[in-house]
């Protein structure tokens, strides 16, 4: 800041310098991956509470997942996965984390600095690095091989880097140039020589699947000491697409019936059987088989037959639903894939 004195004159102006304490009000966000077993819970709560902005971390469960890592009563979640979460829906929110399966990673501000940002008008998403999600990509060898050349220091396991050839297979398959190599076919090579990987790539056949991470991605992981989950990846790239229907209603209704079942996973999903020759669902690309990933843009993880039912029905004459196909739904279980619900336009 600046300050004239007028008893100094014009020629002889006293400059005082005096720091800006409003960065210093705001803290950095704080990244926690938080692993759990199916029996057990993350060990937090997600509140709205009147009067305060955002959405609050309370109810810490004592030796539970959050407060073993670290997170803090108070603490306001801004983003799940790599999804900025603080201007959603609380209960959205919500259904992100449950959705996220037996791992979640979360970021999130200490309330203090979280007052002082919305106090200074910060926006909150730019303190975020803009990507942090690895890619998981499918490459499939033509005559010259996968495409890519493995390198890593000699003697060392576990650390892969990948050159990719231009036009070639993995080029294609959209593994970035100069990236690291994390899995190969849902397996961690972590513990892998690269005479072994080597190996594992020739019984690979004519497919493989690659985890990578950029060198970005890669060292915002490394310095905060958190494993790169398969769970947290960008799908955009893999042939097995989610696809989205739209079914306006007929005279005769949608024309498909509704079942529960088992998931490849091992839970419960809701499955599309019975397509009806000629009606909304077939003229919509419903194929038997098909599983119900989200209805009305909102994921039905976590939910029974009869609550999918009432969403279905929420809107009397259009419903808008996410599926996969059974061999889409194989392999993303194959690599260890959360949730695609969330990640899959």
């Amino acid at each position: 800041k600046f300050e004239f004195n007028p008893k100094d004159g014009i020629d002889n102006p006293a400059l005082t310098l005096t720091e800006d304490t409003d960065a210093e009000a705001v803290g950095e966000p704080r990244f926690y991956l938080l692993s759990k077993d199916s029996a057990e819970t993350f060990g937090f709560c997600l509140h709205e509470e009147r009067g305060c902005q955002g959405h609050i971390v309370r109810q810490i469960e004592l030796g539970g997942v959050a407060q073993r890592r670290g997170l803090q009563d108070g603490d306001r979640l801004l983003q799940v996965n790599g999804h900025f979460v603080d201007h959603m829906d609380h209960v959205r929110v919500v259904r992100r984390i449950k959705a996220s399966g037996n791992q979640v990673l979360l970021a999130v501000l200490d309330g203090d600095s979280y007052e002082a940002a919305k106090a200074l008008g910060r926006d909150l998403s730019q303190m975020l690095p803009p990507d942090i999600r690895p890619r998981l990509c499918h490459v499939t060898r033509d005559k010259s091989g996968f495409g890519f050349t493995v390198s890593g220091p000699e003697g060392t396991k576990g650390t892969f880097q990948l050159s990719v050839r231009q036009d070639g297979p993995a080029d294609r398959a959209g593994v970035p140039a100069g990236s690291w190599l994390l899995e190969l076919n849902g397996d961690s090579v972590k513990s892998y020589s690269h005479t072994q990987l080597t190996k594992k790539l020739k019984q690979s056949g004519s497919k493989v699947t690659l985890l990578v991470a950029s060198s970005a991605v890669e060292e915002f992981y490394r310095l905060r000491g958190l494993r790169v989950p398969a769970a947290l990846a960008d799908p955009a790239w893999l042939p097995f697409k989610a696809r989205e229907l739209h079914l306006e209603k007929g005279p005769a209704g949608y024309g498909f019936l509704l079942k529960e079942d088992d998931c490849i996973s091992g839970g419960i999903g809701q499955f599309l059987w019975e397509v009806d020759e000629g009606l909304p669902a077939e003229q919509a690309g419903m194929k038997e088989g098909d599983r119900v990933l989200a209805v009305n843009g909102e994921s039905i993880e976590g939910l029974d037959h009869e609550q999918t039912v009432l969403r279905i029905r929420a809107h009397e004459e259009r419903v808008t639903l996410l599926v996969i196909d059974p061999a889409g739904d194989q392999f993303y279980h194959s690599v260890g894939f959360g949730d695609l619900a969330w990640s899959c336009p």
